[in-house]
């Protein structure tokens, strides 16, 4: 019998598999399809101090292996999260949630931070300094590594929650920027966001997209997400959360082998809705049929 349980600093998962912040809403319409129990955790969509329209339309655009997004952080706001949207998760499971924020400014990551705080159903806050869809906020944050280190003092100053930074692939040296933030006292690391990318309508001669630019997700992306977290893997001590193109067992495999303790599914949400129950399902016969006893026993062995 496989052992799928894996633990994220004194939080234990019943399995690796989290949907991802973003592709998963805040969990009530994926409850109408199945369990959540089922899950190891639940990343809900990414929250803003203030309630968010998101980008103009068009917002998606396709590409080979993946999808183009530039949604642009649309959500209520963190007060009507926190005080209805979480409520209501809460009485549909007891799957431990990942809470997404994301600031324009210090102040902004820090006021949404205290109101996570208070969140019972939040086991911990999935700090966002990666969104290349918004202009002003976000990555701003994330590509420099003392930028990035602010971020996660200040929000730690004000919770008692875990703090998993989620890093963007848009640096020259992602690994600096997660050892800047596990000096400053980040639990973990949730890595990677989307790639900056773009398509152009030829017909029009005009960019697809409104924002002209969005973030590339899907398995084109799985190599360069699997390549950055084995290199912070080697940087670091605390867990990471690896995302990026995850669409089967074996790919959970691949990023556990690379170095993650967990492991986010995204784009594949967007294409087949029972996409994480599949692979919550299909982990301990891959598992079997590789003889792994137990994840951790695989965890960074590249």
């Amino acid at each position: 019998m496989v052992d799928t349980r894996v633990r994220l600093g004194e939080i234990q998962l019943k399995n690796p598999i989290i949907p991802a912040s973003g592709t998963f809403g805040y969990g009530l319409e994926m409850a109408e399809l199945y369990d959540l129990n089922l899950l190891g955790g639940i990343g809900v969509k990414g929250t803003t101090l203030h309630p968010r329209f998101g980008n103009e339309t068009p917002r998606i655009a396709e590409a080979p292996c993946g999808l183009i997004n530039a949604v642009g952080l649309q959500n209520p706001g963190i007060e009507q999260v926190a005080t209805a949207l979480m409520p209501q998760l809460a009485a549909l499971c007891r799957t431990p949630v990942l809470a997404n924020i994301s600031g324009f400014s210090l102040e902004e990551y820090v006021a949404c931070a205290k109101i996570m705080d208070g969140v019972e159903q939040v086991a911990l806050l999935e700090v966002n300094i990666s969104c290349p869809n918004v202009h002003g906020g976000g990555m701003v944050f994330g590509t420099d590594a003392k930028q990035a280190a602010l971020v996660t003092e200040a929000v730690l100053r004000v919770t008692n929650k875990p703090v998993f930074m989620k890093l963007s692939p848009n640096v020259t040296d992602i690994a600096e920027i997660a050892k800047a933030c596990e000096n400053a006292g980040a639990h973990g690391i949730s890595m990677i966001n989307t790639v900056s990318a773009m398509r152009i309508d030829i017909k029009n001669r005009k960019p697809v997209l409104a924002n002209k630019t969005g973030g590339l997700s899907g398995p084109a992306i799985f190599p360069i997400a699997l390549r950055m977290v084995n290199q912070v893997y080697h940087a670091v001590k605390i867990p990471i959360i690896g995302m990026g193109g995850v669409a089967s067992a074996e790919d959970v495999i691949e990023m556990v082998m690379a170095g993650a303790t967990a492991v986010q599914v995204g784009a594949a949400n967007l294409v087949n809705p029972f996409a994480c129950k599949e692979l919550v399902e299909a982990l301990p016969g891959c598992m079997e049929r590789l003889q792994i006893n137990d994840l951790v026993e695989i965890r960074g062995i590249v």
